[in-house]
């Protein structure tokens, strides 16, 4: 009678491959992470050498997009895998997209702090705070989401983008104004609008990986307009009387 071993081992192979996968995102999404937040506290504590800290480590998460694109390839090339796993391993490699993007804009804000580090301090930092932590708290449930194969979660993370964008509207008004007030604060205020928008920019990145999840368990799209509410491209700030 032929022995079931070899086809037994062969999907414990793949399983094994699979839940590496998850692992290998999951550890890139804390780093990124850990990047959105030592970014933002270097700018709150006016702290240089955490700034540099950032952008140095910002190399680890360009090296680990490399190596889940090319575990994942090679997943595909050998498994040929089909449905669900086909869209995960898929969703893998552009969640992995968007974490690398997320660390390139947290390195940006650690470049600005920087500069912002050696100015007078401009303004409340509040705002900044708040609008890191609900980008950081957006994309721990999007990548837990994808390790748990969890389509609402990533649901509700996709329609909660818009509470960043009112914090990002009030920054962007408030810088507006010092610069009108003195232009001795134009150089400031533009470092801190970017900072600003590399922040809301990390939120729509954590929606995007929200929609990748959502489609690699559920095999559908969510719709393509969510809910923002960026209305700086609109904003009218008058000069002082």
């Amino acid at each position: 009678m032929p022995s079931d071993k070899p086809a037994d081992h062969i999907v414990r192979s793949y399983d094994e491959q699979l839940r590496r996968l998850r692992e290998m995102v999951a550890r890139m999404g804390g780093l990124a992470e850990r990047q959105v937040h030592d970014s933002t506290s270097a700018l709150v504590r006016r702290d240089a050498a955490m700034a540099a800290e950032v952008i140095a480590r910002d190399a680890q998460l360009d090296q680990l997009e490399r190596e889940i694109e090319s575990f994942a390839i090679r997943i595909l090339a050998l498994r040929q895998p089909m449905a669900s796993d086909l869209r995960f391993i898929v969703a893998a490699m552009k969640v992995s997209h968007d974490l690398e993007r997320i660390g390139d804009y947290a390195r940006n804000g650690a470049k600005r702090s920087v500069v912002l580090a050696q100015q007078p301090v401009l303004g409340s930092l509040n705002g900044f705070q708040r609008m890191s932590l609900m980008v950081q708290e957006n994309l721990k449930l999007a990548i837990d989401a994808l390790v748990n194969d969890d389509a609402e979660a990533a649901e509700r993370v996709w329609a909660s983008d818009e509470p960043i964008d009112d914090v990002y509207n009030g920054i962007f008004r408030e810088m507006l104004t010092h610069m009108m007030e003195d232009p001795r604060n134009i150089t400031s205020a533009t470092h801190m609008l970017f900072i600003a928008k590399n922040l809301e920019r990390i939120g729509d990145h954590a929606t995007n990986i929200a929609e990748t999840v959502h489609y690699a368990v559920r095999g559908d799209s969510l719709p393509e307009d969510r809910p923002k509410a960026d209305a700086s491209a609109y904003a009218v700030v008058r000069p002082p009387e």
